[in-house]
């Protein structure tokens, strides 16, 4: 177990990738691979990957398995990514490369703490641009209130208007009047 941490401790796999539709960098699971190797080499471990074809309630899922080795240590992890039917531009045999390695990307991730998660690729959508935001004017208490009355939230009246907590709480009070 000590060595999976120091090799977690020791692994940089920079995101050298970058998609120019979606304008963001990112890492593939090739990346992640070439950076573990030395690694394991070093330490005398071994890392496996293996996939299987899973069925979930009626879809198809390609299931991946990391595995790392080191003398009698083993640790798995697994992760799923859905295959699709078709995508336009692609063959089934694509689909399924495709889906392979997104989920060995993914358990690689979990087996070796690599945090995708403030990363545009695991939303697939590009940073929102912050809008500065206006203080509610006096003038528009009653629209706010009618917009928190018609089933709106807080959170949606905040994301226009820099609302401090006192007249959230005012405009909250009015609102369940």
């Amino acid at each position: 177990m000590k060595t999976l941490i120091k090799i977690q401790g020791e692994l940089k796999a920079p995101k050298n990738q970058f998609n120019s539709f979606g304008k963001y960098k990112y890492r593939s699971c090739e990346d992640i691979l070439e950076a573990t190797k030395p690694l394991c080499v070093k330490e005398g471990a071994l890392l496996t990957i293996s996939d299987e074809v899973a069925e979930i309630n009626g879809e198809t899922f390609v299931k991946a398995i990391a595995t790392f080795i080191h003398n009698d240590f083993t640790h798995s992890v697994t992760a799923f990514a859905r295959h699709e039917k078709e995508k336009k531009g692609m063959d089934s045999m694509q689909l399924t490369g495709a889906a392979s390695s997104y989920a060995r990307k993914y358990a690689l991730n979990g087996l070796f703490l690599i945090d995708d998660s403030k990363d545009a690729d695991t939303t697939n959508k590009q940073p929102e641009k912050t809008k500065k935001l206006v203080k509610l004017p006096d003038g528009k208490f009653n629209d706010a209130v009618k917009f928190l009355k018609g089933g709106k939230s807080m959170k949606e009246l905040k994301s226009y208007y820099e609302i401090d907590e006192e007249t959230e709480f005012k405009l909250i009070t009015a609102a369940e009047a």
